[in-house]
């Protein structure tokens, strides 16, 4: 029996659970989790110590961490040293942006989708590649022993977004969410925790649930990761390493400064944390700043996807790895891939080597640019953050509107937007925002008309 009377104590969670069910602890995560998701409990509540649960429970002390970590590592909870367990912000949402099939009857300005009308110089490359006599090795397995020249296409293109690097560090992925999951696959074990910005690549977080790492949200400077915050995590909450994007950050936008990517890059070396650097959006910038990895390359793995800068159905990124890494993560990626498509990896080298790139580069920007002035043109009386070279936009709503809410206004009125809860990790308070995908609509028309939608409703709301 409890020790002490619960019938009218407060407790935020007075679970019923069968304990003729073994293990207990599962009967009791199962009943946590269908609680989260069925809106009993709702985002941001905190539960009641452990000690308080076991004893109403009349359950071991130890069920219940185990019964918590279990939902911990499904992303549903988040733990706070000294502050407690909370339901995190983020256990409701669906991470999941690019859906199945085509949105109906909807604008699409959610997923980050890059523009259509830039491929000729891909299918000029495409068409002379076919002429080839022996084209059929297109169509076999790749070797990583036999690609050196297209590991120096892949430098080129390193280079162009601000990092030095060679050949002996150089691994090909299936893109960068394929680099991603082989990276902590291999750098992590279940339980592991890494950091992350309070708004992250939800992509991100979906490989690490499916890998059961924790993401712990570091908290922010203006859009960028604080150095102190990052310092006292390394410090206090065993994280073995940090994902960042610098450059246009998904999904608020923003840049890293040069100073913070060095003194973050500083705080990496000496806690010896390795920083996984998603470079996907740094080309979008004529003038690239400098990398993370340049000031720490034996901490950095650098990740350049090639999927938003010149092409989403190219599914190749260039990994530039430590030596202390490589072996780890070569054995992960072959695990998962056995190996890249040769058809493809000698299209994008070609097309490096070529410059044929910077051409499609070019157009990529030239379009971003038409559609952000539209975007201006008709959110100029809003907070709407991000560069007009950028495919997406970070609009921060008026009033007392969350992100959530403003999704599925907008949704009804032939809009899809995605809100800041699919991207806010762990306990942080999400953001009254909402992610617009710039080069999402299929004509600059239909992006005039999603605007004039998304405006109506702010004018309503404001």
């Amino acid at each position: 029996m409890p020790i002490n009377s619960f019938e009218n104590y407060p407790m935020s969670w007075k679970p019923s659970i069968d304990k003729t069910k073994k293990p207990i602890y599962k009967e009791l995560s199962r009943k946590l989790e269908q609680d989260i998701l069925n809106g009993l409990l709702l985002p941001g509540t905190k539960l009641p110590p452990q000690r308080e649960l076991a004893d109403y429970l009349d359950l071991n002390l130890s069920t219940i961490s185990k019964a918590f970590k279990a939902c911990e590592l499904k992303g549903l909870l988040s733990a706070i040293v000294g502050s407690g367990t909370f339901v995190s912000y983020d256990a409701l949402s669906n991470a999941y942006l690019l859906e199945d099939t085509k949105p109906k009857h909807l604008i699409e300005m959610g997923a980050t989708l890059p523009d259509n009308a830039s491929y000729e110089p891909l299918l000029l490359q495409l068409k002379s590649m076919i002429q080839d006599t022996d084209y059929e090795k297109w169509f076999s397995y790749g070797r990583a022993g036999g690609s050196l020249w297209q590991k120096d296409a892949a430098i080129k293109l390193i280079r162009r977004g601000g990092f030095e690097t060679s050949v002996d560090h150089i691994l090909f992925a299936n893109g960068g969410q394929n680099a991603i999951a082989a990276t902590l696959a291999s750098l992590c074990k279940p339980g592991d925790r890494i950091g992350v910005d309070q708004h992250t690549y939800p992509g991100l977080k979906t490989v690490a649930a499916m890998l059961s790492v924790q993401i712990i949200p570091i908290k922010s400077e203006n859009y960028e990761m604080s150095p102190s915050a990052f310092e006292e995590a390394c410090k206090n909450e065993n994280i073995k390493g940090i994902y960042l994007i610098p450059d246009y950050h998904n999904p608020t936008a923003s840049f890293m400064s040069v100073k913070k990517r060095k003194v973050i890059a500083e705080i990496a070396k000496k806690y010896n944390q390795f920083i996984i650097e998603d470079a996907s959006y740094h080309l979008l910038h004529e003038n690239p700043l400098r990398a993370v990895a340049s000031f720490a390359p034996e901490q950095v793995i650098y990740i350049a996807s090639l999927s938003k800068s010149i092409a989403p159905g190219l599914r190749l990124a260039y990994v530039s790895v430590p030596r202390q890494y490589k072996e780890s993560i070569s054995r992960a990626l072959y695990n998962l891939n056995v190996s890249v498509s040769p058809l493809l990896a000698e299209l994008a080298a070609r097309t490096i080597v070529s410059n044929q790139f910077e051409v499609l580069i070019e157009r990529h920007r030239e379009q971003n640019i038409l559609r952000n002035k539209v975007i201006n043109q008709y959110l100029t009386d809003y907070m709407c953050l991000g560069d007009d070279t950028g495919i997406f936009r970070w609009l921060l709503l008026p009033g007392k509107i969350t992100g959530a809410e403003f999704e599925t206004l907008a949704a009804k009125q032939g809009v899809q937007v995605y809100a800041a809860e699919r991207f806010v990790v762990g306990n942080s308070c999400p953001d009254r925002a909402v992610r617009i995908a710039v080069c999402a609509p299929e004509t600059l028309e239909e992006v005039e008309q999603g605007m004039i939608i998304l405006n109506r409703l702010l004018n309503d709301i404001n």
